[in-house]
């Protein structure tokens, strides 16, 4: 056994998909984060993975309150030194992930890691005080989304044929992707009762599972439209039924989010467009439409799902560098004689 399936790690792990209601990929992140500083603690303190596993005996048993206590924990163990973790030790953990040259954004998220982490260990009585209320987090520059013109959406929307099932499929993905502006995961989680073609929207299940509606363009229903009435002639796949995945792949099943930006890399070459475009680029590209024609923040707000209007005003931004280029091209400054 290695430290990284120690039973600290392994509650903390069921606390962020169970409760927090995070993706599988930030909670592998997060996990990754918390073992590097587990890797850390133990080259520091010179304990050897073996042994510190075998002499963690974390447990938590259950309180009149619901909380977890700590039992006992073996001495020198690597559980014992996170639980012992002050302001000194985390600082220098940032400090040697600072001679690797992470990036401010990777910095960003290993201490958000251990923030998260700390603060659901002192509310579960697991640490005596959390630590990382002394750490600040550095400021990063923010980094504007990167969003494309109505041309070249044209244009890779386009890219698809209709000659055969997975063109028309793709069609109508990259449609409700940019037609709706909901992320990968979200489309790629459909299912044949989210649709409401007649009303023209969608029953979407987003992050944290809060579910909202959004409106389908005209569009993307004509597109998916087409991809039903293809799939349900096609005599190798099932009858789709109400809890039936919308977008299958060639064998049946749900399409996974790494399928679908296969597909659009190479619907990307096809199209002779930028190949650093990302089905979350869709996303902001929607945004950004939206209100470069008139829509209020506060609709682009709740259509993208964020919970903060925060999240949201940074499109704002984007849109008004937009409109500043747009007029510079359309009345350039005379040279200076």
């Amino acid at each position: 056994m290695s430290t990284s399936t120690l039973p600290v790690t392994e509650a903390f792990a069921s606390y962020l998909t169970d409760e927090r209601h995070f993706s599988a990929y930030t909670a592998r992140c997060y996990g990754a984060d918390l073992r590097q500083y587990i890797e850390y603690l133990g080259h520091e303190l010179g304990i050897e993975p073996e042994r510190a596993a075998e002499e963690a005996a974390f447990r938590m048993r259950a309180n009149g309150q619901g909380q977890g206590v700590v039992a006992t924990i073996g001495p020198k163990t690597v559980t014992e030194a996170i639980c012992a973790g002050n302001v000194e030790t985390i600082r220098s953990f940032l400090g040697s992930l600072g001679e690797h040259q992470y990036s401010p954004a990777t910095m960003a998220r290993k201490i958000a890691t251990l923030r998260s982490f700390y603060r659901w260990a002192e509310r579960r009585r697991i640490v005596a005080s959390n630590p990382m209320t002394l750490i600040r987090t550095p400021r990063q520059a923010k980094r504007l989304p990167k969003a494309i013109t109505i041309d070249q959406i044209e244009k890779l929307l386009s890219a698809p044929g209709d000659a055969d099932l997975l063109g028309v499929r793709d069609r109508a993905i990259l449609e409700t992707l940019y037609s709706t502006g909901i992320r990968v995961s979200e489309v790629v989680g459909l299912n044949i009762e989210d649709l409401d073609l007649p009303g023209e929207a969608l029953h979407v299940r987003g992050k944290g599972k809060k579910e909202r509606l959004v409106p389908l363009g005209s569009h993307a229903v004509g597109a998916v439209q087409k991809y039903l009435q293809v799939l349900k002639a096609d005599s190798r796949f099932a009858q789709p039924s109400g809890q039936s995945p919308l977008f299958v792949n060639k064998h049946g099943k749900r399409l996974s989010s790494r399928s679908v930006r296969r597909k659009l890399d190479k619907y990307l070459r096809e199209a002779g467009l930028d190949p650093t475009i990302s089905p979350h680029t869709l996303r902001h590209s929607f945004a950004t439409h939206l209100l470069d024609n008139g829509a209020d923040l506060r609709s682009v707000q709740e259509l993208l799902g964020h919970q903060s209007l925060s999240t949201t005003q940074v499109y704002t931004h984007l849109s008004t560098r937009r409109i500043q280029k747009a007029y510079d091209a359309a009345h350039p400054r005379a040279e200076s004689a």
